[in-house]
């Protein structure tokens, strides 16, 4: 059955890795399962790719994020000329190639190291008589290195504009409220039909957005799974339901 809140992309469908393009040597990236022979789709306005650390989320979500264009370590064009990441290209980006239902004309790279470069090239450019404009105004009108890392992580999150937005693990940097209050501001965003998430996390929470899709890459091949099927929220759903029977699992392992 078709699920009513799923809405089509507006801008990308789907990333492929043509085979031809695969260094002969191969290495990382290219000998994690989830790379072989990649041609991922995105059938929805909302994706999140799920699964165990070391499976390549951020490895994909990375490349993503280069093929159409936004900096590899977070931020969105008009953060190029000023980069201050410490990551300018990865080797599977440079090789990817993008399916654009249409190109979107705006789009942002949210990782949770980000905020702490972004907010540097803010002072920067308030420091700087050739800037112009007021590079607070939309980022809550104060320094970004004044308030809390979830706080400035969510300023930059309300001051981005529609288009594509992509996230590497936004759970890093945001309590359980505030992973509510993100849901809530992309649900607005994402049903005008000019916003489109791509999404790497280990977040429940996150991944209960109706209408998305879960791309779980635990199997290797990208796999189309429901929220029940992973296992972030199996074991977030028991370990809460009976945390005595985990803890005497746990102590029992230190007894050995």
């Amino acid at each position: 059955m078709t699920d009513p809140d799923a809405l089509e992309p507006p801008y990308l469908r789907g990333v492929r890795l043509p085979p031809e393009r695969v260094p002969p040597e191969g290495g990382f990236p290219f000998d994690l399962p989830c790379v072989a022979d990649l041609n991922l789709t995105f059938p929805t306005a909302v994706t999140f790719l799920v699964g165990e650390n070391g499976s390549g989320k951020s490895t994909l979500i990375e490349a993503i994020a280069e093929v159409v264009g936004l900096p590899a370590s977070g931020g969105s064009k008009n953060e190029l000329p000023d980069y201050t990441g410490p990551k300018d290209h990865t080797r599977l980006g440079a090789l990817l190639r993008p399916v654009f239902t249409k190109r979107p004309r705006w789009g942002y790279f949210f990782r949770s190291e980000h905020t702490a470069h972004f907010g540097e090239l803010l002072v920067r450019r308030e420091a700087d008589e050739d800037f112009l404009g007021a590079p607070y105004a939309r980022y809550g009108g104060q320094s970004l290195q004044q308030v809390s890392h979830g706080e400035s992580y969510m300023e930059i999150l309300r001051g981005a504009g529609d288009g594509l937005l992509v996230f590497d693990e936004p759970e890093a940097a945001l309590s359980p409220s505030r992973q509510l209050e993100l849901l809530a501001l992309l649900w607005r965003r994402v049903r005008s039909g000019r916003t489109q998430v791509v999404a790497a996390t280990h977040s429940p929470i996150l991944m209960t957005f109706p209408g998305a899709t879960l791309l779980s890459l635990d199997e290797g091949r990208p796999k189309v799974v429901t929220l029940e099927e992973t296992e972030h929220y199996r074991l977030t759903r028991d370990i809460l339901a009976s945390p005595g029977s985990f803890w005497k699992h746990l102590r029992a392992l230190d007894d050995d």
